[in-house]
């Protein structure tokens, strides 16, 4: 009975890796007269290309196409890499409050309606700066094919105070880098209420644990020089927002001296236009959250919180005016960094109030474009320099053959406006073609999910569940 058994589970799972091995000699994609944008070094456009996609990867450009290869109408089209959000937020499942052994989380959410966003704007990499358990789950997901999503990068945590792991002093720093790593997390992010201390011991054990460093400046270098806290190993600050904390200077020379440290010590820079430009327009009024492009897609949970629980709300004009100055003062950062030659690269830091999932990115581009980078530093931004400091830029980032095939079809050129990043007729992720009829479906699914559990979700009503 047993060797019975035995036999009956061989042949079944010979059976599936036979499926699997006709299904992937048939999924051979060919996009035919397309225009490619590679976003190489060299960025050469090659006009009237065929892409061919095999399974999950880019096969061959201007080759032969197979007889029973899937054709794709690329006529006056454009195709770029997918684009990389490098700061986001994404919901997951979660238990603020552990009540009892087996509780399961106060929220859950639908991992595909949390990704679908992403999808629907080409974002097929983020880097997910607060990390959780619960983001390796959606990953796994992703990963088995149950969810289409984005390749998820994931960072930890450690700070002062309100994080989780909280270190307080360096012996807790390097060990919550050590655990981090045991973990499973490939990034640190340093927070806000780090001392000066454990910053600088928590980059330190970071960089013997081979984990690259993004985030805050901590509040403890205020007022001290910036060389204090440009230290080696710390590579990429996570907002320009950091650098506008550390100053009451909003000069283009103060701009320039951050550039100069930053170039020195080989930080590079998240600008994170869109955060503070959202956070302006929130302070002046929340319609303009209501008004956002893509809020309908936004889980009902937050719309209730951004809305209802606004810290922006109600903002005195001396307050607003705060705000832009800082606003103005990171277009300098921009400035000079580019002036500088430091690497900029692109990030919304979604999930943040009135920012959006997917939607934001194409705003953080814009802006960049209006700060100074040229359309095609913008795409650089969020392609090959992206991959380029996740150290993957040897599977995506650039379309070139062997790579995967994570790649956006535009209707329009966005070397020529970047606004035509929004036009997209379609998605390659991992391999897998998502035109744009079936986005519009996916699209539809969430909003109608949305408007139908609206009444169900209350976020006063929520902390006061908490709080009983």
């Amino acid at each position: 009975m047993r060797d019975l058994k035995i036999l009956t589970l061989l042949i079944v799972i010979c059976y599936n890796l036979n499926a699997q091995n006709n299904n992937s000699e048939n999924n051979i994609y060919a996009i035919k007269n397309i225009n490619i944008i590679p976003m190489t070094k060299e960025n050469k456009v090659i006009e009237n290309a065929t892409v061919l996609i095999k399974e999950n990867k880019i096969y061959a450009i201007n080759k032969q196409i197979p007889e029973n290869a899937k054709i794709i109408d690329g006529i006056d089209k454009w195709l770029i890499p997918g684009l990389i959000d490098m700061h986001v937020h994404t919901l997951a499942d979660g238990s603020p409050f552990v009540i009892y052994p087996t509780k399961g989380p106060l929220v859950s959410f639908n991992t595909q309606y949390n990704m679908t966003p992403y999808i629907a704007n080409g974002v097929t990499t983020v880097f997910e700066l607060g990390a959780r358990t619960e983001h390796f789950g959606q990953r796994n997901e992703i990963i088995r094919g149950d969810v289409i999503g984005p390749r998820m990068a994931l960072a930890k945590i450690i700070g002062g105070k309100k994080s989780n792991p909280i270190a307080k002093n360096p012996a807790d720093g390097r060990n919550a880098v050590r655990f981090a790593k045991e973990e499973g997390y490939e990034f640190i992010k340093v927070y806000t209420w780090l001392n000066e201390e454990t910053f600088k011991a928590v980059i330190d054990e970071a960089e013997k644990q081979n984990m690259k460093v993004i985030g805050h400046i901590p509040v403890a270098f205020k007022g001290k020089e910036a060389k204090d806290f440009f230290i080696p190993h710390f590579s990429l600050i996570a907002h320009a927002e950091e650098l506008s904390k550390q100053t009451d200077d909003y000069s283009y020379k103060k701009a320039q001296e951050f550039a100069r440290l930053a170039k020195k010590n080989e930080t590079w820079l998240i600008p994170n236009l869109i955060n503070m430009v959202s956070i302006s327009n929130q302070a002046k009024s929340l319609e303009n959250i209501k008004s956002s492009f893509g809020f309908e897609y936004v889980h009902p949970l937050m719309q209730s919180k951004w809305l209802t629980a606004n810290k922006f709300e109600g903002s005195s004009t001396e307050t607003i005016n705060g705000f832009q100055k800082q606003t103005n003062f990171h277009t300098l950062l921009v400035k000079a960094f580019k002036e500088a030659g430091v690497p900029i690269l692109a990030g919304t830091d979604s999930g943040i109030s009135g920012i959006i999932w997917g939607f934001s990115i194409h705003d953080e581009l814009r802006l960049l474009t209006e700060a100074g980078l040229s359309n095609e530093e913008v795409l650089a931004s969020a392609t090959r320099l992206a991959a380029n400091w996740l150290k993957i830029d040897d599977k995506i980032g650039t379309i070139e053959t062997g790579k995967f095939a994570d790649l956006v079809l535009l209707e329009e050129n966005p070397l020529v406006n970047i606004n035509n990043t929004r036009k997209i007729s379609g998605v390659f992720i991992n391999g897998n073609w998502i035109d744009r009829s079936k986005i519009d479906v996916m699209l539809s699914e969430v909003e109608q999910w949305n408007n139908e559990n609206k009444k169900e979700y209350n976020w006063k009503e929520l902390l006061n569940n908490l709080k009983n």
